[in-house]
């Protein structure tokens, strides 16, 4: 009786040990088929410059960047230190934004991330520059958003909040949450 209980302890032995290694080689087949399945760009440019015209002809805004990397499958683009330039509708004074990385996604909103400065051109403009974490633009209507901190300087001033909306059209600006301004006499 113990040599049939040794018999069928082995056979038990040998089929959970055999039970192992095909489970352990399966995994190993899975791991790269998941590598292989990770998305890739369709394609990439390198120094990237791209003028965006509306409906009308005139020039809506333009994107500059380092490097971008186009994904088809799930229509997004992403950007190596972007710049781009927003033409409100006068038409007059355009706006330029800048940040470390950006990413434009299919509906025509940029998601920008990483030492965002928005600059005014307007020389009489109140507000010179704006600072930020992360902010997101609608192209289709020049409108800036973002929820972080933000640094706005302007002529005279330095004001510190968050939650940030700006209409470049109508150049109207309002802060969710102030936190401090800091005014500095201007010199004649």
């Amino acid at each position: 009786m113990t040599r049939l209980y040794g018999l069928a302890f082995f056979a038990l032995l040998l089929a959970a040990i055999s039970y192992g290694l095909v489970e352990w080689h399966q995994a190993e087949d899975k791991d790269t088929t998941t590598v292989n399945n990770e998305l890739t760009p369709d394609f990439i440019a390198e120094s990237l410059k791209s003028h965006t015209f509306n409906v009308k002809g005139k020039l809506s805004h333009i994107i500059d960047a380092q490097r971008m990397e186009h994904y088809a499958d799930i229509e997004v683009t992403h950007f190596e230190f972007p710049h781009l330039t927003l033409y409100p509708e006068d038409k007059k004074f355009p706006w330029r934004v800048s940040s470390k990385e950006g990413t434009l996604f299919r509906d025509n909103r940029v998601k920008l991330n990483s030492r965002v400065v928005i600059t005014s051109t307007d020389p009489k403009s109140l507000i010179q520059e704006i600072h930020g974490k992360s902010i997101e633009l609608d192209l289709n209507t020049n409108i800036i958003s973002s929820e972080q901190a933000i640094v706005v300087l302007g002529k005279g001033f330095t004001m510190y909040g968050s939650g940030l909306i700006v209409d470049i059209n109508t150049k109207q600006m309002a802060l969710t949450e102030h936190v401090q301004t800091i005014y500095k006499k201007l010199e004649k």
